[in-house]
């Protein structure tokens, strides 16, 4: 959605080793927004955008502007099989829905052979490769690690919105996450989310929606954990932004 910073620009560097075209959307999508006073402040800088796509070397620029991706276009609603009602589409009714109506008419309009996600937006990559095989989209889904600043907070465009004090109260939601990782080596999972639970509560900047530990493919809270791959995925509201993070958990 624009603001691009190096997390944005390694899905480039990656989308290079699978194809000889690279293409890049920028579209802040209305529907994703239930707030439109967040869709209002959601950070905007096309120029610098461009000039960043172009140094990366990318070879086509897909700029919607105003209606016209979605002119003579009704949403449709997709069964997501549920992965929209949980974590952030319970905080977030539609949102995900508006996600995979825009990746939809993006992808008929760039029909790419392979597109590549940030998996820091686990559960969006997890809809739109559901959406992907419902759909029977000619796409292959490639989901792309987390790119992290050095103090460990992801990378996101709504980063710029922390004030001092907020940014470096943020990575809090990733000592969190190592919390879990290192206590899920010997302990349950509620022991590990417990460990976790207390990382978040000793920053008072951070007020957190959810903290959980998860299957890594429908999302599913694992209360009985039997240490195969499971994910934890953590939202919380630093200052106005509301900030996401999750990590692979195995043992």
């Amino acid at each position: 959605m624009g603001a691009l910073h190096e997390g944005h620009l390694s899905l480039v560097h990656e989308a290079r080793r699978h194809g000889d075209v690279v293409a890049v959307s920028i579209f802040v999508n209305p529907l994703q927004f239930n707030d439109p006073k967040d869709l209002e402040r959601y950070p905007r800088q096309p120029e610098r955008d461009r000039d960043l796509l172009a140094g990366a070397g990318v070879d086509m620029l897909l700029l919607p502007e105003g209606d016209g991706l979605f002119r003579d276009f009704t949403p449709a609603v997709h069964d997501l099989g549920g992965l929209d009602l949980m974590l952030e589409g319970a905080s977030r009714p539609g949102h995900f829905q508006g996600v995979v109506n825009v990746v939809e008419r993006l992808f008929h309009y760039v029909r790419p052979d392979v597109a590549l996600f940030g998996e820091k937006d686990r559960q969006q990559l997890a809809v739109i490769r559901h959406a992907a095989r419902q759909q029977r989209w000619p796409v292959e889904i490639v989901g792309c690690p987390i790119v992290r600043a050095a103090d460990g907070l992801a990378l996101s465009s709504r980063n710029q919105r922390l004030s001092g004090a907020e940014r470096r109260a943020a990575p809090a939601l990733y000592r969190a996450l190592c919390a879990i990782r290192d206590a899920a080596a010997t302990h349950t999972a509620a022991q590990a989310l417990e460990a976790g639970q207390r990382v978040l509560a000793e920053e008072p900047l951070v007020v957190p929606d959810y903290l959980t530990l998860a299957h890594p493919e429908t999302l599913l809270p694992l209360p009985d954990w039997d240490g195969r791959g499971a994910v934890a995925l953590v939202a919380a509201q630093v200052g106005p932004v509301r900030l996401i993070d999750n990590m692979m958990i195995r043992r």
